[in-house]
């Protein structure tokens, strides 16, 4: 799908919605004409081999969004899609799967199209009830869940098979994006994600995340007031029955530091992408917390007699080299889920 063309000096109608909500003079999503403008593909970049950068409008944030799409090795048929989201960072300034592990290269000779949007960064790629002055107005859950799908998988000519790939943040967003339209993912596979929202204990992870991390102005922009409904709404570990019929993959570590990747061997560390020191000391406290929570969701999981694959590390600190790996032992259970081959 492309979108219309300007000619002259005419400003594209996306990109003047997009200039009137920066400036607050209209709401995201709205324009000040009876017409809307539909999400659309606005522009593509060639890149190495079958990458490309396409801009998708989001009606919902009224600006676009920057997608980061791998082609399938085979096209002679539709083929299915990963929908991979990076983690708190959003993707920019090397914080997001391309720049951290390898998986592009390990996702290239799969028959799978792979779709990364970037931006979004300590959001949870939610619905948020209003714009924050920091962190900007976020409907991530209607992009990924309404407007991004038809309009990417057209443009790919992808079938409807679809699985859906967080790490950290997104790690519960996926499983969130997941209850909030049962069927629609074939399957999701979180990595160290924390499944629990609404209690004590992951509303302070959830704070954590958007506001020291972020730097965001309140967590209460993005769901409202604590004790409101917003937040059990957006607890998977409270609504996992709704990811029954759905293909889940939980991955975790104990928070022990172990070689390869809490060493000075691990590439990340050996060019300076992240100091061993930090890892150690933050990435050890933070995968022991998300351990808890993922024990949790299993065990409610198991409740449910709702199906899950668990891959309970016994070593391992919250750090990109062990999500690499992640990946790359789910990719089996994750082709089998949308009809691709493993291999």
């Amino acid at each position: 799908m492309r979108s219309r063309r300007s000619t002259g000096t005419a400003i594209p109608r996306w990109a003047l919605a997009g200039a009137l909500v920066a400036v607050g003079l209209i709401g995201p999503g709205s324009l000040a004409t009876a017409e809307p403008v539909p999400a659309q593909v606005v522009s593509v970049a060639d890149g190495n081999g079958r990458q490309q950068n396409v801009m998708v409008f989001s009606p919902a944030m009224g600006r676009p969004i920057l997608v980061q799409v791998l082609r399938a090795a085979d096209t002679t048929s539709p083929r299915p899609t990963m929908y991979l989201l990076n983690g708190s960072g959003g993707g920019p300034n090397e914080s997001g799967w391309d720049a951290q592990t390898d998986v592009v290269d390990f996702l290239r000779d799969k028959d799978v199209n792979v779709v990364t949007p970037v931006g979004g960064s300590n959001s949870y790629y939610t619905d948020w009830i209003r714009a924050d002055a920091v962190l900007g107005y976020n409907k991530w859950q209607t992009f990924l869940n309404e407007e991004l799908p038809p309009v990417i998988e057209e443009f790919l000519g992808a079938n409807e098979n679809r699985t859906l790939v967080g790490v950290s943040m997104s790690g519960t967003s996926v499983l969130n994006l997941a209850i909030a339209k049962p069927g629609f993912w074939k399957s999701v596979a979180s990595y160290s994600g924390c499944a629990q929202t609404s209690d004590p204990i992951g509303q302070e992870f959830v704070r954590i995340t958007v506001e020291n991390w972020g730097g965001g102005q309140s967590v209460e922009n993005m769901w409202g007031p604590r004790n409101g409904p917003l937040w059990r709404a957006n607890d998977p570990l409270v609504n996992a029955d709704r990811l029954r019929g759905t293909a889940i993959y939980l991955s975790t570590g104990s928070g022990i530091p172990a070689a390869p990747h809490d060493t000075p061997s691990d590439p990340r560390v050996r060019d300076g992408r992240i100091p061993l020191p930090v890892q150690i000391a933050f990435g050890g406290p933070i995968e022991a917390a998300i351990r808890y929570c993922t024990v949790n969701l299993v065990s409610r999981l198991n409740e449910l007699k709702i199906p899950v694959t668990v891959d309970d590390r016994p070593v391992g600190t919250h750090s990109w080299g062990y999500w690499e790996d992640d990946l790359k032992r789910s990719w089996p259970f994750l082709a089998a889920s949308i009809g691709s081959r493993a291999n």
